[in-house]
């Protein structure tokens, strides 16, 4: 897998409801980079809130990573569903309404690359509660992508019992 391998995908026919809970048997040793999502795409804080709606119409992207345009480094996302309560002021920046990840670190930080297990992945989902996880490399140096609950689910329903 190359250091742009597809990881993020969101389409609706993928989505998997909140609580959704994964038989790790299923997984079989397949990791991430098993997957095989569509293309990440990160964006900056200043990207006008117009071109992310668009950007995230266009590949049905879900949620956006928001990148630092000088270091590339993760500062936040923001949702699809942002984004359209925004639609009023398109030229507002994406800042605005962004979510900012908690940097600090007693709030924990749970690494998820190519390599970790989707046991794993789905594991973290149903411990966090949450609906999707920031894809990195091993040194957190670069966002690869963004994998879902939908995307597990959808994996599992590709693959032969």
């Amino acid at each position: 897998m190359s250091a742009a391998a597809p990881l993020t995908t969101t389409t609706a026919a993928a989505a998997a409801a909140p609580g959704t809970t994964f038989s790790a048997s299923k997984f079989r040793g397949a990791t991430v980079e098993d997957l095989d999502l569509a293309p990440a795409l990160s964006i900056t804080p200043t990207t006008p809130i117009s071109t992310a709606i668009s950007l995230s119409y266009d590949r049905d992207y879900s949620q956006l990573t928001v990148t630092s345009a000088s270091t590339r480094a993760l500062l936040g996302y923001v949702s699809a569903a942002a984004l359209r309560s925004a639609a009023d002021r398109p030229a507002a920046p994406v800042s605005t309404v962004m979510n900012r990840f908690d940097r600090r670190r007693s709030k924990g930080y749970k690494l998820i690359t190519p390599e970790t297990e989707l046991e794993e992945l789905a594991r973290w989902f149903e411990d966090s509660g949450e609906e999707f996880a920031v894809v990195t490399d091993a040194a957190r140096r670069f966002v690869l992508g963004v994998a879902t609950r939908g995307d597990l689910a959808e994996f599992l329903r590709r693959r032969p019992e």
